[in-house]
């Protein structure tokens, strides 16, 4: 079967190499990562969605809004560097095909990489999710579940994201997972440290993209009815859903929400308040399951640290300074589309891009 092909948006400005010291990796303000939707119709079931939530547990590990660290992004891996090869997860010959990059694939891994939580590139890929992010000028290497031994690094699934193209509304394509589980990137969608000292200083100012977050499967909405497998479902931007098990009336994978504006931040640093103004405006996206809520970048590549920032693992649950603790109840759902049956039919979308050079000086390669 033919399938359909939707054309990529890519922004051709030269990029001047400057603009690329900035360690967040970051889509072009049209992609729907950057959509301001502090003004967007809200679900005409969003209360009650997040009320299901509440009453199934709300956040995960306790219902705390708790911040996890150990995802890295090794900032920008210069020309030149190391491709090791990329082959199925050793153990069971595994990898997610067609969803993930054709084998044989290759990734770059400079000196000093490391996996997620790990300090180099050992990693136990058969208990531990291993992702492996690295930026190379404009494009995005992001690895699941990945362990480097013998000169390769074995994975079930390696994704290469366009930094300076605009993706259709199914992302890399429907029903298509990728190094997260939504089908979403990871690098771009985490609060990296030296973005929040840069806007800690800006009365007002917010980070300008949505931020990934996490609940338990169980607390995550499937649905026989919609012919997915096993009622799994996603809603947009996601486009793919792991394996949701929870009632049809909770949120869904993929879900899109934002805090309250009349939420109380007083209490709260100026760091902080960046990050809260950005789940006001942009909102958080359910990229995954698990326990912890919020997946913010490691500083181990950055030059502020998230201890002088005053972030720590706890900061939005702690009612420190007569903080407000930030509830399931703060947030309310907007509205990004109907719920989609999950097949696990991957339809891949076609990212076309023509003679374009990247800052770094290489060109573009389709």
């Amino acid at each position: 079967m033919k399938r359909p092909t939707h054309l990529v948006v890519v922004l051709c400005t030269l990029i001047p190499a400057s603009a690329m010291a900035d360690p967040p990796p970051r889509f072009p303000s049209a992609s729907v990562w950057h959509q301001n939707i502090a003004a967007a119709p809200l679900h005409a079931n969003s209360t009650s969605m997040i009320n299901a939530l509440i009453g199934l547990g709300g956040w995960g590990n306790g219902n705390k809004f708790q911040i996890d660290f150990s995802l890295q992004t090794f900032p920008d891996a210069a020309p030149g560097t190391q491709m090791v090869p990329v082959v199925p997860h050793h153990a069971e010959d595994e990898y997610y095909d067609p969803d993930c990059e054709a084998l044989p694939a290759s990734m770059p891994v400079p000196t000093g990489a490391a996996f997620e939580g790990q300090s180099g590139l050992s990693c136990d890929n058969d208990a531990q999710d291993c992702h492996l992010l690295v930026r190379q000028g404009n494009l995005l290497y992001e690895l699941y579940s990945g362990n480097y031994s013998g000169g390769v690094l074995d994975a079930r699934c390696l994704v290469v994201w366009q930094l300076n193209a605009v993706y259709p509304p199914e992302g890399r394509g429907e029903h298509c997972t990728g190094a997260d589980a939504a089908g979403f990137p990871i690098a771009p969608l985490l609060v990296n440290a030296d973005e929040v000292a840069a806007n800690a200083g800006i009365a007002g100012s917010d980070l300008g993209h949505a931020i990934r977050f996490i609940l338990p499967n169980a607390r995550m909405a499937s649905d026989g009815s919609l012919g997915g497998v096993g009622g799994r479902l996603y809603v947009r931007p996601a486009s793919h859903a792991g394996g949701p098990s929870g009632p049809s009336n909770t949120v869904p994978y993929g879900v899109r929400m934002r805090l309250k504006s009349n939420f109380n931040m007083s209490g709260y640093n100026a760091a902080a308040q960046v990050i809260l103004r950005t789940m006001q405006r942009y909102g958080i996206v359910l990229a995954d399951g698990g326990n912890i809520a919020l997946t913010f970048e490691t500083d181990r590549y950055t030059t502020a640290k998230w201890n002088t920032l005053g972030i720590t693992a706890q900061v939005f649950l702690n009612g420190a300074n007569g903080s407000t603790p930030v509830q399931v109840s703060h947030f309310e759902v907007i509205d990004t589309g109907p719920r989609i049956g999950e097949t696990w039919n991957c339809v891949r979308s076609t990212v076309i891009v023509t003679d374009l050079i990247f800052a770094n000086g290489f060109e573009a390669v389709p």
